[in-house]
C-alpha cells in the first residue's frame, strides 16, 4: 500500500503496488494480457525469492538480463531491488568475446535470457553462469514454488538506500563499456524527481520504447512511472512504424526517446490521425531543436530534452524560462561550470545572434565538470576510470557545451567528437544542429577524419529525405546562407548514406562512421578550399591517398 512519506529504495516503490489492482503493466506480445500493479508485484515478489535460493553463497548478487522489453525485463528489476541485489544490462548488440566480457566482468552469476538470445551464447565460455531462459519449461518449473511469494519475505541483503541496483553500462564511442553503478537511494529519488518535476499520476501511461538494458528507459521511464504510480507499456524493440499505433492502442501519455528516435518518427509518412493521443510529453536527449520543432508541429507533443547521466555526475534542470536550445541550468546542489580542457579554465560566455546562432564557438564550448558535490558512485572494478572522471576533485562528464550570459547550458556534443581544423577547436554537435537545417536531410552525423598534413577535417554522413537526391549545388548556396557556420566548420567530405548507421540504442555509430571515413561504397563528395562539392572519383581518392602517403599519415586512416 502507498505510504505518506517518500520512498527511499526501489524496494520499497516495488513493494507499494501490492493491493493496487488497476492496470499496471502492458505488453505487445500478448496485446490483450494487462497485469495488474498487485501483479507486477508478486511476479517481482516471486523472482526475489528464486533469486536468493539460485545465487550461490560467496558471490556477488550480481545477476545479468539479456532480454528485449518483455514483461521479464521489470519483473527481474523489481526482483533485484527486492532482494538487494544488482541487475546488469546485457545489451544483445554485443557479439562473441565483447558480450562474454560484460557479463563476466560484472561477475554476474546468473543470467536471464529469452529463446531469441540463445544464438548469442552458443560458443561463449561463461565459467559459473547459470542460464534461466524465459518461457521454457524448465524456467516455468523453476518460477512455480514461489508463486505465493510477497515483498519483502527473501533477500539477499536487507535493500537499503545504499544498496547497489544497476551496474549499467556506459555507451562509450571507445575502450570496453564502464559498468556505472546505481544505488537504490538514488534511482528512487531521481524516479520521484522526475514525477513531481512531469505531475505524473495514476492516470498516466508511460510507453517504454527504448531499451531497458540502457539507463534512459529505466531511469527516465519506468522509474518515473512506478513513483507516480503510472501505467507502463511496453514495445519489445523500437519501431518508428509502430509509434503511433502504440500510443493510440495504450493510451499512452508520456514517452522518452534517445539518439536519432525522434528522426525516425518524422520519417514516417504523416497520417490524419498524426494528433489523435493522449501523449502529453516526450521527454530526452540528442533530438535537435529543428526536429523538436518540427514533431511538436506534426504530432501536437512538446518534447523536453534532458540531461544527466547514468552515472549521476551532473544534471542539468529545465526550466520555463529556459531558451530555444538550451537544457537548463544546474541542478540543485550542482555547481556546473565549462572548462577548457587545455588550459583548466572557465570558458567565456557564448555570444548567440538574434536567432539564437552561436558565434564564438571556438572560445565557449568546453567539457561541463561538477565543481560541487557529486552523486557519482563510481564503476564497477574501473579505479583508472573512475579517477579520469574525478580528476582534480572535479566531475568531468565527458561532455562538450556551452553557456549564455544569463547561464543557460547547450549540449555541444561529447569530448571525443571534438575536432581540431586548422588549429581551431570544433564540436561535431554544434555542426550537426546547423546542417539539420537543411530541407532534404533526413539525419545528420559530423565526425573527424584525419587532415593529410595535421589535425582534422570535417565529414558528414547525410541520409535523405524520401525523394531527394543530394545535389553538391544546393548543398553550397545551403552552406552559405549560414551565418554561424564558422569558416573551418564546412564539410570537407560529405558521404550519402541510404540509412544512418546506430547502435541498439539510436545513437549514431560514428566509431563505424569514422573507421569508414571517405573510403566507402557510399557516393562522397569532397569540397575543394575555394569551395564547390565535385564526387570522390577513384582516381581522386588514389591521389588523395597519395598525399597521405607522402606525409606520413595513412596509417591515421585505419584506426
Amino acid at each position: 500500500m502507498r505510504t505518506t512519506t517518500a520512498p527511499e529504495t526501489v524496494a520499497e516503490l516495488i513493494a507499494r503496488q501490492w493491493g493496487d489492482h488497476r492496470p499496471g503493466l502492458m505488453h505487445q506480445d500478448t496485446e490483450r494480457h494487462v497485469l495488474t500493479h498487485h501483479r507486477t508485484a508478486q511476479e517481482a515478489a516471486a523472482r526475489a525469492a528464486l533469486l536468493v535460493d539460485l545465487m550461490p553463497a560467496e558471490a556477488e548478487p550480481h545477476l545479468g538480463v539479456l532480454l528485449d522489453n518483455t514483461p521479464e525485463f521489470p519483473f527481474w528489476l523489481g526482483a533485484a531491488a527486492l532482494a538487494g541485489a544488482a541487475v546488469a544490462g546485457i545489451n544483445p548488440t554485443r557479439r562473441g568475446p565483447e558480450l562474454a566480457r560484460d557479463i563476466l566482468h560484472t561477475d554476474c552469476r546468473l543470467l536471464i535470457t529469452e529463446p531469441a538470445h540463445l544464438p548469442l551464447l552458443r560458443g561463449l565460455d561463461l565459467p559459473g553462469v547459470r542460464v534461466p531462459v524465459t518461457g521454457s519449461e524448465e524456467y516455468e518449473a523453476l518460477l512455480a514454488p514461489y508463486a505465493a511469494a510477497q515483498p519483502g519475505e527473501a533477500a539477499l541483503r536487507a535493500p537499503g538506500p545504499d544498496s547497489r541496483l544497476l551496474l549499467y553500462f556506459t555507451s562509450g564511442s571507445t575502450g570496453a563499456p564502464k559498468a556505472a553503478l546505481c544505488s537504490q537511494g538514488r534511482l528512487a529519488a531521481a524516479g520521484g524527481s522526475l514525477a513531481r518535476r512531469f505531475s505524473v499520476g495514476p492516470d498516466d501511461v508511460h510507453y517504454v520504447c527504448m531499451p531497458l538494458f540502457h539507463g534512459n528507459a529505466v531511469i527516465a521511464d519506468w522509474l518515473p512511472a512506478l513513483a507516480g504510480g503510472a501505467a507502463v507499456a511496453l514495445r519489445r524493440r523500437f519501431s518508428a512504424s509502430a509509434f503511433l499505433d502504440d500510443v493510440q492502442r495504450y493510451g499512452a501519455t508520456y514517452f522518452t526517446y534517445v539518439g536519432r528516435a525522434i528522426q525516425y518518427l518524422l520519417a514516417t509518412e504523416p497520417r490524419p490521425d498524426d494528433r489523435a493521443h493522449r501523449l502529453r510529453l516526450g521527454f530526452g536527449t540528442e533530438a535537435g531543436a529543428v526536429d523538436a520543432a518540427r514533431f511538436a508541429t506534426r504530432f501536437g507533443v512538446p518534447l523536453v530534452e534532458g540531461y544527466g547521466a547514468t552515472e549521476g555526475g551532473a544534471s542539468v534542470q529545465h526550466t520555463p524560462d529556459t531558451p530555444p536550445g538550451a537544457l537548463g541550468r544546474a541542478g540543485a546542489g550542482d555547481d556546473l561550470a565549462v572548462i577548457d580542457p587545455e588550459t583548466g579554465t572557465e570558458c567565456p560566455p557564448a555570444v548567440l545572434d538574434e536567432d539564437g546562432r552561436l558565434l564564438n564557438g571556438s572560445a565557449a564550448i568546453g567539457e561541463l565538470v561538477n565543481r560541487g558535490r557529486s552523486l557519482f558512485e563510481g564503476y564497477w572494478r574501473n579505479p583508472d576510470a573512475e579517477a579520469a572522471r574525478t580528476r582534480d576533485g572535479w566531475y568531468w562528464t565527458g561532455d562538450l557545451f556551452f553557456r549564455d550570459a544569463a547561464g543557460f547550458l547547450y549540449f555541444a556534443g561529447r569530448t571525443d567528437d571534438r575536432l581540431r581544423v586548422d588549429s581551431e577547436n570544433l564540436a561535431a554537435a554544434v555542426i550537426e544542429n546547423i546542417l539539420a537545417r537543411w530541407p532534404d536531410a533526413a539525419a545528420v552525423a559530423v565526425y573527424g577524419v584525419p587532415d593529410e598534413v595535421a589535425g582534422d577535417q570535417v565529414m558528414a554522413a547525410l541520409s535523405l529525405r524520401d525523394g531527394a537526391v543530394f545535389s553538391p549545388d544546393a548543398f553550397e548556396a545551403f552552406l552559405a546562407r549560414q551565418p554561424d557556420l564558422g569558416t573551418k566548420m564546412a564539410p570537407r567530405y560529405v558521404r550519402v548514406v541510404p540509412e544512418m548507421p546506430v547502435t541498439a540504442t539510436n545513437k549514431v555509430h560514428r566509431v563505424a562512421l569514422r573507421r569508414a571515413g571517405f573510403r566507402c561504397e557510399d557516393p562522397v563528395w569532397h569540397r575543394s578550399p575555394a569551395g564547390g562539392y565535385a564526387v570522390l572519383t577513384p582516381s581522386a581518392l588514389s591521389a588523395l591517398l597519395s598525399r597521405y602517403e607522402a606525409q606520413g599519415r595513412a596509417e591515421l586512416l585505419d584506426r
